[in-house]
């Protein structure tokens, strides 16, 4: 399951299993129901403390693959599960503390655009690819994901990315703003941590009401589409 850490400013949160490099329940880190919950109430420990920044990062081979097909096969259950990942996506938009995205292996479909909700992405070199394979797999993008990959990414890449399901190397994505920063594996978590260092004065309330203000409108398709 996934945790969080802190030290001094800076809190991680690991989307593995702690002690474990790949997590023995859900070694790709998907977005299965169990760790969904996880994940939000991690988020909540951060939002309600207020303080420091957030590194976003995992262990392994893989940041996160994505949905987790046993949640998307049953249709009466799909509109509800996929509010859930919206809801993690928009927690992550407005935390009221800088976040960064340190991506450490695959970042696949969700898992690809959790990453890019953080308001810095830093990514390793030399293993690990982002990318939206929903094209290859007969998946339309909901909404809400279109509107975070609007928002997040240049429209040429966008359109590529969407299109095609291509894969972009830590370099590449860099390169196409896809992340800020691609940097060797052993400075990966040197960098992200570095960054968020850099943004915790700007933690509270007001951080929080500017990042609502600003994702207004990504926001509001994010909001859940079922009662």
């Amino acid at each position: 399951m996934p945790y969080l850490t802190r030290t001094d400013d800076i809190w991680e949160l690991y989307l593995g299993a702690e002690g474990s490099e790949l997590d023995p329940d859900n070694p790709e880190n998907r977005f299965a129901g169990s760790w969904i919950t996880e994940v939000r109430g991690l988020l909540e420990t951060v939002a309600d403390d207020a303080t420091g920044a957030l590194v976003i990062t995992a262990t392994g081979k893989f940041f996160s693959n994505g949905l987790e097909i046993a949640e998307v096969a049953d249709p009466t259950k799909l509109e509800g599960y996929l509010d859930s990942v919206h809801d993690i996506y928009a927690r992550v938009l407005t935390l009221p503390v800088a976040t960064v995205s340190a991506v450490n292996g695959h970042a696949f479909g969700a898992g690809a655009m959790l990453a890019l909700c953080a308001d810095h992405r830093v990514m390793r070199t030399e293993r690990g690819y982002w990318s939206l394979p929903e094209v290859a797999l007969g998946m339309p993008f909901p909404l809400g994901m279109a509107s975070l990959l609007h928002e997040r990414l240049p429209e040429s890449v966008r359109t590529e990315a969407m299109t095609t399901g291509r894969r972009y190397g830590g370099s590449e994505s860099a390169q196409l703003a896809i992340v800020e920063e691609a940097v060797d594996v052993d400075e990966l978590l040197t960098r992200a941590r570095a960054v968020a260092a850099e943004r915790t004065a700007f933690a509270g309330a007001n951080l929080h009401a500017i990042k609502k203000g600003m994702r207004r409108a990504l926001l509001a398709d994010l909001a859940p589409q079922t009662s």
